[in-house]
């Protein structure tokens, strides 16, 4: 098992990248100097021990060096030992809402983002729990199975988007339909659903289905992200604005957010609603929630005792460095004896 202690030196690669680049444009204006004042069999008499390929090797070693020495920066890790370790906790899903409607920006920056916000604060806040994420808009996916790797579920998080789910709508019920098979774990005596969302658009069934879910051993908890006002639904390309989404007659979309909706899910899954909007009252809530829980101990693997490696990326961009210093521009005799590509007949 690998670990990065300071990936931001990776940025440096654009350093080598902007190197081959100089390189090339040099090569380039060079050959069309010397076409200007030589000609090919001229330019080889004159220089004849004069190497091409020694420029582009050179090239070479001196970029896998410097890359060394980056990754060296970076300061690579690797785990030596695998460890069983006792946890404590109980598994946790979140449903993320990821339809269109959730882009609209009637609470900063937009709901969508606002949703990801308070998932990765509560994320922060778990102990040894182990969370899991669902996606829905017009259909349901899995983006993330439980786990106890905080940190991978909060990278998958930041990916989620409407882009990712082909059909647009709002598919509560296939969320709640993935959720009871989802939690891997029967013998776990607290299972929680988040479902977070605008409320908006939810099927008619999705209450019942929530008292389904409930039957399973899996209470059901909504956090409401949006305002009751409403606001349009922006449409961008590359992050460029290019107006607002509208219906068949033309008119501006206005989406809102339904708590009641929630409520009502929430009050059939034994759970409660929360205002997303309050991000700090929504943490400490569900903290709470979760300090009152009946924790289950279970056995997880993890790797420890993380050994740095930077020193031998140190120790192989200094030997190239060594390398690149001994190369010369000139032809190697040796293998220039071999011709091995009928070379000297050619210049004869």
């Amino acid at each position: 098992m690998y670990q990065i202690e300071d990936p931001n030196y990776i940025v440096y690669f654009s350093g080598i990248i902007i190197l081959v680049l100089v390189y090339l444009v040099y090569v380039f204006w060079k050959r069309k100097i010397q076409r200007n004042f030589f000609n090919k069999k001229l330019l080889n008499k004159l220089s004849p021990d004069r190497s091409g390929f020694k420029s582009f090797l050179k090239l070479l070693v001196v970029c896998l060096a410097l890359a060394s020495l980056i990754i060296a920066l970076m300061n690579p890790k690797v785990g030596t030992q695998l460890k069983t370790v006792k946890r404590q906790g109980v598994d946790i899903v979140f449903a993320l809402d990821v339809s269109k409607s959730m882009l609209a920006e009637d609470i900063a920056p937009n709901r969508l983002e606002k949703a990801k916000q308070v998932i990765a604060k509560v994320i922060d806040k778990l102990g040894g729990d182990r969370v899991g994420i669902i996606i829905y808009a017009g259909s349901a996916y899995p983006l993330l199975p439980i786990t106890t790797d905080h940190a991978a579920a909060k990278m998958f998080l930041q990916n989620a988007d409407p882009d990712m789910v082909s059909s647009q709508g709002t598919a509560i019920t296939e969320a709640l339909e993935l959720a009871k098979t989802f939690f891997d774990d029967e013998s776990q005596t607290n299972r929680f659903l988040f479902i977070v969302s605008d409320g908006e658009d939810h099927e008619e069934n999705a209450d019942k289905l929530a008292k389904e879910v409930l039957e399973a051993g899996i209470k059901t908890f909504t956090i409401g992200v949006g305002t009751t006002k409403g606001g349009p639904i922006p449409i961008k390309s590359n992050g460029k604005f290019l107006g607002y989404k509208k219906d068949n007659q033309d008119e501006v979309v206005i989406t809102q957010m339904h708590p009641e909706t929630l409520e009502e899910i929430a009050a059939n899954g034994e759970g409660s609603y929360q205002n997303g909007n309050n991000t700090s009252a929504t943490i400490e809530y569900v903290e709470d929630l979760l300090v009152k829980a009946e924790k289950k101990e279970f056995e997880t693997k993890q790797f420890s005792d993380y050994k740095d490696q930077f020193q031998w990326f140190v120790g192989l961009g200094l030997l190239l460095l060594v390398f690149d210093s001994l190369l010369l521009n000139r032809k190697t005799a040796w293998i220039q004896k071999l011709n091995l590509f009928n070379e000297k007949n050619k210049n004869e």
